[in-house]
């Protein structure tokens, strides 16, 4: 199954705020849908759901115009929208059967998840008194109440402990790999790398960043390296000066000490092998390696432009 968004357009009033969007996600992958605040990263989910039509472009599934009536998909909000006074039970049953199943069915597919995110013992409490956290594990227990096909998550982790964000980290990984189609939205990007090979980041309406993480970053100058020594960095630095200090000079441009890692900017990229082959040299070295930028630093680079204030 393979879900394609093609050439999205939507505007609120004069405001654009979708500006020629396209993308796709395949079964058994997660799409990291990353972008600020007021980037359209809410109005393409939106989209997806069917909440509103786009202006113009189309949402294909399989090369056809996907029909909201008879795909299945589980949708989490980042804004929670269950009822605080009603009991948990009663609102799962409730919400599956909305979507086709039998009340037998919905109880049955409620408490198993439940059970998965250690939170069954919950099933005949009112939502209002649980924990943040706890009523985020309800959130994502609702979104995949009825199997759905295509799964979207919107800042999952939100007010999660170690403990329970490992449980729904269990969850949604089980579910890529059952083949499930899913769309990640977070700022937590740490999560977003583990989850997602492919990222697309939306600045101002428009995708700036559309591919594999892993080519997006082998994409950058790859003139840094980051060497650990056993030894104090200051000590080791001294001690590969006084060895090789005209040979370090023209091959280098920047040592930066940080914590107890060295990060040396090459001059030139080619000169790689021989850090390498200077620091097999040196017994104390225990790791030498290309210094890739994280996803924090591209989004930064990709997404730092200033935004509104708009939740669009």
């Amino acid at each position: 199954m393979k879900l394609t968004v093609e050439g999205i357009c939507k505007n609120f009033g004069e405001k654009e705020v979708l500006k020629d969007i396209s993308f796709s996600i395949s079964s058994g992958d997660a799409l990291g849908y990353l972008g600020r605040n007021g980037a359209g990263k809410t109005t393409t989910i939106r989209i997806l759901t069917d909440i509103f039509r786009a202006d113009s472009g189309s949402v294909m599934l399989d090369g056809k115009p996907i029909d909201f009536n008879k795909i299945k998909m589980g949708y989490l909000p980042e804004e929670r929208g269950l009822y605080q006074k009603s009991k948990i039970k009663d609102q799962m049953q409730y919400i599956g059967e909305l979507r086709g199943m039998s009340a037998r069915a919905a109880k049955d597919s409620a408490l198993a998840l439940l059970k998965e995110l250690e939170a069954d013992e919950h099933f005949n409490k009112k939502l209002e008194t649980l924990s943040k956290g706890n009523q985020q594990k309800i959130q994502l227990a609702v979104a995949l109440l009825h199997d759905p096909d295509i799964i979207i998550l919107d800042e999952p982790f939100s007010g999660l402990d170690p403990v329970n964000a490992a449980l729904l980290k269990k969850m949604i990984v089980k579910e890529v790999e059952r083949g499930k189609l899913v769309l990640f939205s977070s700022h937590q990007m740490p999560y977003v790398e583990e989850f997602c090979e492919h990222i697309c980041i939306l600045n101002q309406g428009h995708i700036v960043v559309d591919g594999r993480i892993k080519e997006i970053k082998r994409a950058y100058p790859r003139n840094r390296i980051l060497i650990s020594p056993e030894i104090p960095p200051t000590d080791f630095l001294a001690e590969l000066t006084a060895k090789y200090g005209e040979i370090w000079g023209k091959i280098t441009s920047d040592t930066q000490i940080i914590a107890s890692d060295m990060i040396v900017t090459l001059r030139n990229t080619q000169d790689k092998s021989r850090i390498f082959a200077l620091m097999s040299e040196f017994d104390t070295v225990e790791q030498v390696r290309v210094v890739e930028p994280t996803l924090e630093e591209i989004f930064v680079e990709k997404a730092g432009d200033v935004l509104d204030n708009s939740d669009r």
